[in-house]
């Protein structure tokens, strides 16, 4: 049976929310938000923190999860799992982002299932049901093929009604599902190596989305549907709405 591993990207800066991953919530770092409900969502996983400073180290260890020191040279954070992965040695990675506090086992699971088939990398989406969000660049977009692998990802909302233009509304969301991205992937070893050893792709470095880098070089990528709510934290506004979600 392939070994399967967890193993998080951690960037300690971010250029729309500086150090987020160390913003305090509730007395605790987003970090530790994430890391605690991976780990009850979904013992059975070993899981790894891919770090690229030691300030995101610390607080791991002391709260007895397992970090490993990677370059801060990496464009991407599949290039920083990639690193990590020669050290885990897992044929199959699931790479949750830390900045997701709401993961679920069931999500995770999915990506497992997925990637335990024949394509090399699975990631998820779900479906757009406000206008507002679907305008937002910030939520990446994807529109997948009839067999769930992907055709594109990027910040402009995809697809465009050429009939109703700007007009679109919640009611035609509901009519004509649209997918949000996650931020959630799962690679087979293989191409993890083969995708550090890729330059950042032309349309990766336009729309700041690494999984084109995949796409551009004629790599397939599975897409599961999920319905569970997440709040991916990207700006000071989404740390907030997390808060509150906390109660």
């Amino acid at each position: 049976m392939p070994k399967i591993a967890i193993i998080v990207p951690c960037r300690l800066e971010s250029t729309r929310f500086p150090r987020k991953l160390l913003h305090s919530i509730k007395g605790k770092p987003l970090l530790l938000w994430v890391a605690e409900r991976i780990a009850a969502e979904a013992p059975e996983i070993p899981l790894y923190f891919a770090v690229d400073d030691k300030l995101l180290a610390a607080p791991l260890r002391a709260s007895g999860f397992k970090s490993i020191l990677t370059s801060v040279q990496h464009q991407s954070g599949t290039d920083r799992i990639a690193e990590a992965n020669r050290m885990v040695q897992a044929d199959h990675v699931i790479n949750v982002q830390a900045d997701e506090p709401l993961v679920s086992g069931a999500q995770i699971r999915m990506l497992a299932q997925l990637i335990a088939g024949p394509s090399a990398m699975a990631t998820l989406c779900t479906p757009f049901t406000r206008i507002v969000d679907f305008y937002n660049p910030n939520q990446v977009k994807v529109v997948l093929r009839a067999d769930g692998r992907a055709l594109y990802f990027s910040r402009s909302r995809m697809p465009f009604s050429r009939d109703l233009g700007l007009t679109i509304d919640d009611a035609w969301l509901q009519a004509n599902p649209c997918f949000r991205h996650l931020g959630l992937y799962a690679y087979k070893a293989g191409l993890l190596e083969a995708f550090a050893t890729l330059p950042p792709g032309k349309l990766e470095q336009i729309e700041k989305l690494e999984q084109l880098r995949v796409l551009e070089n004629g790599h397939d990528i599975v897409c599961g549907i999920t319905s569970d709510p997440t709040i991916g934290v990207d700006t000071p506004e989404d740390a907030v709405k997390f808060e509150q979600w906390l109660g």
